[in-house]
């Protein structure tokens, strides 16, 4: 069908029906990765007990894995390594300490599913009918914990690969959760986790505006102090040009850094103002703020002017290009190097929506880093909510 054929009432009808189709699958594949989660937490459980018991050692995992082979080839996923993987996934997410940690961030409703109190109900109903029958409770299988809702949240890939590199468990619940929110796959999820973007994100915030903390109060917990670039295999020396080429190249890693909800728009954006003609380094769009970013470029350590420039850009996107259902725009200075109180200075007096982001690490106060997520968190609940 020619799309010129299509009147706006009608694409606006069919848009509709892909989104129907869209929601539907991805429900469908929310469903199967929670029976992959429950069979895999069952599974653990049931090992891990025979493990703690010393009714089973290593030699019999070893002998569960083959027997599953040879006898159910159709079966797939369970060799040794991933039985153990089971295990650990029961063993560390059914403590009583990560719970306490998941009630302390998140609604009662992550901790445990409705559906799986019912359950547990009734299977003790049938233990003890079972024992009532038989005389003896040496023949009924102990039950399992239940399995924690939030796990549902991100695949068992994930969560392995969470419990492997995190030893915290308000790091472990922060990945569970921005893996949700973010959709990560597992490179996705590996590079997450080697640039500490648990310390990235939930990070003291000085680096940002008033300005930009009082018009998107959620600013905090969607904004990364600090970006990876190792992917653009930049030289010690390099100019601006060079990276911004780089990043035009590698757009979908460098999106990946700042976070899926920024969707590329255009490289040296133009901006005319009286009889001047300036150029946005790159410009995004944020799906979730609903607002235009602009982010501009610096191979040298942030100097104060560079905001000033910014500021300008922003004027001249409101007043020109951004469009009246949209929020304010948001400028983003990125540079290799910062002197933090130069920043906190230059930003206190900004009533524009700024921040500036730097290529390398930060070091964060682990109580500051416990009031973030909290925030985080809380973000994530109204988020899932809405």
């Amino acid at each position: 069908m020619d799309k010129s054929l299509i009147n706006t009432n009608i694409e606006q009808q069919f848009t509709e029906v892909v989104n129907l189709i869209v929601q539907h699958r991805s429900k469908a594949s929310m469903a199967v990765n929670k029976e992959m989660l429950l069979t895999a937490w069952h599974v653990g459980a049931y090992v891990s007990k025979k493990l703690k018991s010393e009714e089973w050692g290593s030699k019999v995992i070893s002998q569960l894995s083959e027997y599953i082979r040879s006898q159910h080839p159709e079966i797939k996923g369970y060799s040794r390594r991933n039985i153990y993987n089971m295990v650990m996934f029961y063993d560390e997410y059914s403590t009583e300490t990560f719970t306490t940690i998941v009630n302390k961030y998140l609604d009662a409703e992550f901790v445990q599913p409705l559906a799986a109190q019912i359950e547990v109900k009734q299977l003790v109903s049938k233990s003890k009918a079972i024992q009532s029958k038989n005389g003896a409770a040496a023949f009924v299988q102990p039950l399992a914990a239940q399995m924690p809702k939030i796990l549902e949240l991100t695949t068992f890939t994930n969560h392995i690969e969470i419990l492997c590199r995190c030893k915290r468990y308000e790091q472990r619940l922060f990945y569970i959760l921005y893996a949700h929110k973010e959709k990560l796959g597992k490179r996705e999820m590996q590079r997450c986790i080697d640039n500490d973007t648990f310390s990235n994100l939930l990070g003291n915030k000085s680096n940002m505006s008033k300005g930009l903390l009082e018009q998107y109060p959620d600013a905090p917990i969607m904004f990364k102090d600090t970006v990876f670039l190792d992917f653009l295999g930049l030289p010690k020396k390099y100019n601006e040009s060079k990276l911004k080429n780089g990043l035009i190249e590698h757009m979908k890693q460098f999106i990946l850094e700042l976070g899926k909800d920024f969707i590329f728009m255009d490289q040296e954006y133009p901006l005319t103002v009286g009889a001047s003609t300036y150029k946005a380094d790159l410009l995004f769009f944020h799906r979730g703020l609903q607002a235009l970013v602009a982010v501009e470029l610096k191979k040298t350590k942030f100097h104060p002017r560079d905001l000033g420039q910014l500021e300008f850009y922003l004027e001249a996107l409101d007043r020109d290009v951004k469009r009246s259902n949209e929020n304010p725009s948001i400028g983003i200075i990125l540079c290799p190097d910062v002197d933090k109180v130069v920043v906190e200075y230059a930003m206190s007096r900004s009533m524009s929506p700024t921040m500036v982001a730097e290529y390398k690490r930060i070091l964060i106060p682990q109580e500051k880093m416990q009031q973030q997520l909290r925030e985080f968190c809380q973000f994530f609940s109204k988020e899932d909510k809405s």
